[in-house]
């Protein structure tokens, strides 16, 4: 199921970066199961990014979890300079955090990342978190303010990976794979 719905999300990433801050919800039916995926145009680790909400409505109308990508992952936010200016980048990831915030505490989070990936500073080991204990835990998503909130993420940012560049021409269609 996660495969299906990433590849959704990879297919109508730039359509949903034109619809900004409207949430576009598609309804899968087949014969055992009715799906729901919300998406959430949650810019700032890149202008495109979308998250995913998904509810399983043979088992709850509630969502069930969010695939943040990189943009929400355990214990950390994602790094807002690889894609557009760091503080660009930052301003967006501050309204997607406030829309996050939104979500329901109960609400598994499913990150693009955990520790050892170069998109975050504090990543956790742990693949999995919750909206809620991100909410009380993570340092970066728990700031209020936009003023804290960008000192923060414009502060010690580390050094781009070496193919940053070629990686980001790569997966925006700019450069034909190899």
């Amino acid at each position: 199921m996660i495969d299906a719905v990433l590849a959704s999300a990879r297919r109508s990433a730039l359509k949903t970066a034109k619809l900004r801050d409207e949430a576009l919800v598609i309804q899968q039916f087949d014969a055992t199961a009715v799906q729901q995926r919300q998406q959430m145009h949650t810019p700032g680790h890149t202008p495109e990014h979308i998250s995913l909400v998904v509810t399983d409505h043979t088992r709850s109308e509630e969502p069930w979890f969010v695939l943040t990508g990189h943009t929400l992952m355990v214990g950390d936010l994602g790094r807002t300079e690889l894609a557009t200016s760091a503080e660009e980048g930052a301003r967006n990831l501050f309204a997607s955090v406030q829309r996050l915030k939104a979500l329901p505490d109960h609400l598994e989070v499913l990150p693009g990342a955990y520790s050892g990936s170069v998109c975050g500073r504090s990543l956790s080991g742990k693949p999995t978190s919750t909206i809620g204990f991100e909410k009380r835990y993570n340092k970066a998503f728990r700031i209020e303010d936009e003023p804290t909130f960008l000192r923060t993420m414009l502060a010690d940012i580390p050094p781009a990976p070496p193919q940053a560049s070629q990686v980001r021409a790569l997966n925006s269609g700019l450069m034909a794979g190899e």
